[in-house]
């Protein structure tokens, strides 16, 4: 934390290889000072908790508040790499993240949004479709997300399912409107997802903010893909897939779905129906904590194990994964270590939630 004799501020922040830069106030982490600016950063609890934050230092002096070991080792500390959703600057800073978005990145908004439909996929996911006004539409890469904001001025999370291709969607006969569709899991006893599966009704108005987030496709590249998803982390995968497909992009992506049940691959139909029209395409669903009454026959164990086994090297290769954060984490991790992913080809939105920020399971 800052002292009282510590430079006051504020201070220039420069991310390369993008060259985008934006001040921080004296006091102030480089994230939310990003995000105030609608600059896009890769995070995921912003409360030192899970490392989705984490990049390299280049030049200047940052301070740490309290996080987690977890999220930033002593000796990660000292190689220079820093968190930014609590790392004060205490000089101008350059840092290098390829995640951060370059100047032609879409304006974060704030819009009133209406319940379109809910759709029960299993028992603990909800499809759900929330029209924007039509007047202020919100532009978007296939794969970010936005923000509700409740009404106590917290924040969730939710990943846009549908490419930005597919925002116009009819709402009625004869009418269309700007829908955005998102994957909600039930997270007993959280605030919002309670409401969502007991309370939610179609009309019902809520609060949306963005596009947030560095999950997208990165099209300046021909490499293969890999797509790693677990649960409802196939949102932003569902709309990469979309846009791939709209695009008419013909390198070979590969689809690892994994889930604890069958169930929990609520779209696994969709998926399927898609191989048919994309020849490059392919998808491995897998699942860890199969019962004998699921009658499963395909791949098992954790999902992240099963890309390494097919793929030893990943050097040649991109990878978009999204999901629980341990599942994000051991992936980026040990495709770099063991599978010889270079780092900077690992894009990831990692959705931390309230009970894990406490170490708590859901």
């Amino acid at each position: 934390m800052t002292s009282p004799s510590a430079p006051t501020g504020p201070f220039k922040v420069t991310a390369q290889p993008s060259g985008r830069s934006f001040e921080v106030e004296g006091g102030e982490a480089i994230l939310p000072a990003a995000i105030r600016q609608g600059i896009g950063m890769p995070y995921g609890c912003k409360d030192g908790a899970c490392g989705s934050c984490k990049c390299k230092k280049l030049e200047g002096i940052v301070v740490h508040g309290t996080h987690q070991a977890k999220a930033l080792s002593a000796e990660e500390e000292a190689e220079g790499y820093i968190l930014t959703c609590c790392g004060v600057p205490q000089s101008d800073v350059v840092i290098y993240s390829k995640q951060v978005t370059d100047e032609s990145a879409f304006p974060v908004r704030k819009m009133p949004s209406r319940v379109l439909s809910m759709e029960r996929r299993s028992p603990d996911v909800v499809v759900l479709r929330m029209q924007l006004p039509a007047n202020d539409t919100m532009r978007f890469h296939a794969g970010q997300y936005v923000e509700f904001i409740l009404r106590d001025g917290a924040r969730r999370s939710y990943s846009m399912a549908n490419a930005p291709h597919r925002l116009m969607q009819e709402t009625g006969p004869g009418t269309s409107a700007p829908v955005i569709e998102l994957h909600i899991r039930h997270m007993p006893g959280g605030k919002f997802t309670d409401h969502v599966f007991t309370a939610m009704k179609e009309k019902e108005i809520m609060r949306v903010e963005g596009p947030y987030g560095s999950f997208y496709l990165r099209e300046d590249s021909d490499k293969p893909i890999v797509l790693l998803a677990s649960g409802t982390g196939f949102a932003p995968i569902k709309a990469v897939i979309e846009h791939l497909q709209f695009k008419g992009i013909q390198r070979p992506a590969t689809l690892y779905w994994g889930g604890r049940r069958p169930a929990d691959l609520y779209l696994d139909d969709w998926v399927k129906a898609q191989l048919a029209q994309m020849p490059t395409l392919q998808y491995v669903p897998v699942i860890s904590n199969a019962l004998p009454e699921d009658n499963w026959t395909g791949r098992t164990g954790f999902v992240h194990k099963a890309v390494m086994e097919d793929f030893p090297d990943l050097s040649g290769h991109q990878v978009y994964a999204c999901g629980a954060p341990i599942v994000v984490d051991s992936a980026r991790e040990q495709f770099s270590a063991q599978c010889k992913l270079p780092p900077d080809e690992f894009y990831a939105d990692a959705f931390t939630s309230e009970s894990d920020k406490h170490g708590k399971t859901a």
